[in-house]
């Protein structure tokens, strides 16, 4: 049986943890609509990947460098210049740089941690009772670290949100726990209280399991061959605007190095002859595509833009790390969800289809890793048009945000969303050259959303869609509302490159 422990760095020690942790290194719609697949295993990044530093990082860098040559006495500071050097030492640090620090420490806390497994059973019969995960816990009363211990039933499990609670077993005494949400290693969370005192999460440590081994049962295997990551789902203990606002930019920069890396290739676009395949989507639609992906309908409708700044605090803390080991029952994979049923799916159609846009032929290589995936989901936009009719094409070339529903509404259902899109826009008697972003509601005669926005002699007007198709319904409102803070997040930082 494991046993709990606890430790409380120094602040020298607490930078040199910062310090080694830096140094170690088509689609379905969100995942957590539907029971998680048993997660993908995903290697660590190469050691060539630049590294993203922040500033306490460096600031530990700084001091853990090498003392330098003793110099001779200095005098001492005059009283009133030491004292003003006391001040300036003193200023309080943000929230996200201590928030960095506590889930660097925890990461370092938790890898050497053993993860404990329990055989049930004789002979044939023997079988693995559950897995292990364990969670890193901060009390801010005692100022201290614990390791808590929990057992989740083993592969597969039986849970889904809003259905009956997630079985699990307490393995650590003394402590209060709570299951939050999710069952696989994107989102499994669990609450911790001790003494009355709730306490913050700010690392969990989970093994991924070989699904083949599973199938067979084969569970010394599967125990032998368990590859444990520490990787943070989603908590409120980490939700900071600064991360929110941080994920914005990083998403944004990535989707614009995409385009980029499209252009330098000189890959053409299949659906317009003529065009650079670099010039067919802006960077703030495919940005809103790893939002999406990641957003759950049921997240939205109850908390709005809320359950986007949940995403993009991901993205802004774990940056290239986020959504890595995010999978749905669909098998869809990564941050912008790809599928590749049996090797011959989504993305190695994308593979074949676009050649010169160098995208990375290893399915769980290549969707799991932020930049190729946008770049993939830019080709199998590219190809989803090419396959729509005229009048949606031409459409779309001349309002490419605007309507960018209907490549959007591929990428989430295949060209058959696109026929019974565009069939329910004739339906409700708009144009499409009339459609147009997202504006204020009318204050004397609101509409029930989701909707489309048209032109109209009295303004732009929104216009329910009808119940066709209610996951693509609620897609298309995502989108648009999650388009809109990019587009501000462009002007934003448009207007500060501009200002003298």
């Amino acid at each position: 049986m494991p046993t709990f422990r606890t430790a409380t760095p120094s602040p020298p020690l607490r930078l040199a943890l910062v310090l080694l942790a830096a140094l170690v290194g088509g689609c379905a719609t969100a995942p957590d609509s539907a029971e998680e697949a048993e997660p993908t295993y995903v290697p660590d990044e190469p050691d060539t990947a630049e590294p993203i530093e922040s500033p306490e990082v460096a600031e530990a860098a700084a001091v853990a460098e090498p003392a330098p040559t003793p110099q001779a006495p200095v005098a001492s500071l005059p009283e009133s210049q030491d004292r003003l050097e006391q001040v300036v030492i003193a200023v309080p640090r943000e929230r996200d740089d201590i928030i960095r620090d506590f889930v660097a420490e925890a990461r370092v806390l938790l890898r050497d941690v053993e993860l404990r497994y329990v055989f049930v059973g004789k002979g044939r019969r023997e079988t693995l009772r559950g897995r292990p995960v364990a969670f890193a816990v901060w009390s801010e009363k005692n100022q201290k670290w614990s390791i808590v211990h929990v057992e989740i039933p083993r592969p597969p499990v039986r849970w889904k949100p809003g259905g009956r609670p997630l079985r699990f077993v307490t393995i650590t005494p003394g402590f209060t726990v709570r299951h939050v949400k999710g069952a696989g290693a994107e989102r499994l969370m669990f609450s911790f209280a001790r003494d009355g005192e709730a306490l913050k999460v700010y690392g969990r440590k989970f093994p991924v399991f070989d699904s083949d081994l599973l199938a067979k049962r084969r569970w010394r295997a599967v125990v032998q061959t368990a590859k444990p990551i520490v990787y943070l789902p989603f908590t409120k203990d980490t939700l900071d605007p600064l991360f929110v606002s941080g994920g914005r930019e990083y998403l944004l920069a990535t989707a614009r190095k995409a385009i980029d890396e499209l252009r330098l290739a000189q890959v053409p676009s299949q659906a317009f002859p003529g065009t650079a395949l670099a010039d067919l989507v802006p960077a703030e639609v495919i940005a809103t595509l790893a939002v999406i992906e990641q957003t759950d309908d049921t997240d939205y409708r109850n908390k709005q833009a809320a359950a986007f700044d949940e995403v993009l605090s991901q993205y802004g803390l774990k940056r290239e790390e986020a959504y890595r080991y995010s999978v749905s029952r669909a098998a869809a994979l990564g941050p912008m969800q790809f599928t590749n049923r049996r090797g011959n799916g989504t993305y190695s159609l994308v593979v074949r289809r676009c050649r010169g846009a160098n995208i990375d032929p290893v399915f769980e290589r290549g969707a799991t890793d932020l930049l190729n995936a946008m770049k993939a989901a830019i080709c199998l936009f590219d190809i989803e048009l090419g396959q729509m009719p005229d009048s949606i094409r031409l459409a779309y070339r001349d309002n490419t945000k605007v309507l960018g529903i209907f490549p959007v509404a591929a990428y989430n259902g295949g060209p058959r969303n696109v026929t019974r899109l565009n069939r329910v826009i004739e339906r409700m008697g708009l144009d499409l050259v009339d459609l147009r972003a997202p504006a204020v509601q009318p204050e004397d005669r609101p509409v029930s959303c989701p909707c489309l926005w048209a032109e109209a002699a009295d303004g732009i007007r929104p216009v329910s869609i009808p119940r066709y198709n209610n996951e693509n319904r609620w897609y298309i409102e995502k989108y648009q509302s999650i388009l809109s803070s990019f587009e501000e997040e462009e002007v934003a930082s448009t207007d500060a490159s501009e200002s003298p």
